[in-house]
């Protein structure tokens, strides 16, 4: 029984780690686009993954849904239980990535309405 809830734990935690890394892609995009002030379509399909991923996140009070799941396979109390990456980055993701995409957000306003 072990042996299964440590393979579905290391399933729950590499699709946590790539989905993490494809919005690690979506999120250095915006940020590279309205830097590079190259507001395209998809920097509005960046903007609209972000909101969406938000939503979800808000629907499970602030959790993400494999987080959730993957506490029926660990009783970790580590940030990075559910994911490959370090611990520190783990417990202030939410905060950096944010952080990014409303700099990113405040830079694209710029573009389209100041400039």
């Amino acid at each position: 029984m072990a042996y299964s809830k440590n393979k579905r734990l290391l399933f729950i935690k590499s699709l946590h780690t790539v989905i993490w890394l494809f919005f690690n892609v979506v999120i250095f995009y915006l940020l590279y686009a309205a830097i590079a002030n190259k507001i395209d379509k998809w920097v509005w399909i960046c903007i609209a993954l972000v909101l969406m991923e938000g939503l979800v996140l808000l629907a499970f009070r602030m959790f993400c849904p494999l987080t959730v799941l993957a506490r029926k396979y660990s009783d970790s109390t580590r940030a990075n239980f559910d994911i490959f990456l370090p611990n520190w980055l783990a417990k202030y993701n939410k905060l950096i990535y944010t952080t990014i995409f409303f700099i990113a957000l405040i830079i694209i306003f710029f573009r389209i309405f100041i400039e």
